[in-house]
């Protein structure tokens, strides 16, 4: 089996579970933060929904060049949504023209042409592309909780809802 199968797998079940997330983000609170130093709740479900295709885009090149990081702030939960279901299948799409070979041949991150990172892209794709996300989507959860919408099961039961009951 190619490596990517078993991420394009992953991907889909994980685009699920962020789904039962976002589809419980209230659309009146977008704008709020736990913290000045933080993202808002808008930004950080927007960084999660098209964060994917981003890095899937940044691992077809060889060497990526570090530039300007912003992050637009969602102005709806179906922005949120649409903008997930269109990121996950944009990203699906890189990586389905990903062989073995490239998987394992090294991915580089400059800034000002330094080297800041150098790893196999598979690397890159699971970290930062993968693990990265899930990260962000556990403060998303976070978030729900500190403003007292009930959090879904994601890998397990929640306070909230048990798949298991």
């Amino acid at each position: 089996m190619p490596i990517v199968d078993a991420i394009l797998m992953e991907m889909e079940q994980e685009a699920k579970t962020t789904r039962r997330v976002f589809e419980r983000i209230p659309d009146d609170k977008l704008g709020w933060k736990p913290h000045a130093k933080s993202f808002t709740l808008g930004q950080l479900a927007m960084h999660i929904a098209g964060g994917q295709k981003q890095i899937a885009k940044m691992a077809n090149d060889d060497v990526w060049e570090v530039g300007n990081f912003t992050v637009p702030e969602a102005k709806s939960r179906r922005e949120l949504l649409e903008t997930l279901d269109e990121g996950t299948s944009s990203a699906k799409h890189s990586l389905q023209q990903m062989d073995d070979e490239k998987l394992m041949s090294t991915w580089t991150l400059t800034k000002n042409g330094k080297t800041i990172m150098a790893v196999p892209r598979i690397g890159l794709i699971r970290s930062v592309m993968m693990n990265h996300f899930y990260h962000h989507r556990g403060q998303l959860s976070v978030y729900l909780r500190m403003l007292d919408v009930p959090v879904p099961s994601i890998y397990g039961p929640s306070a909230d809802e048990n798949p298991f009951a």
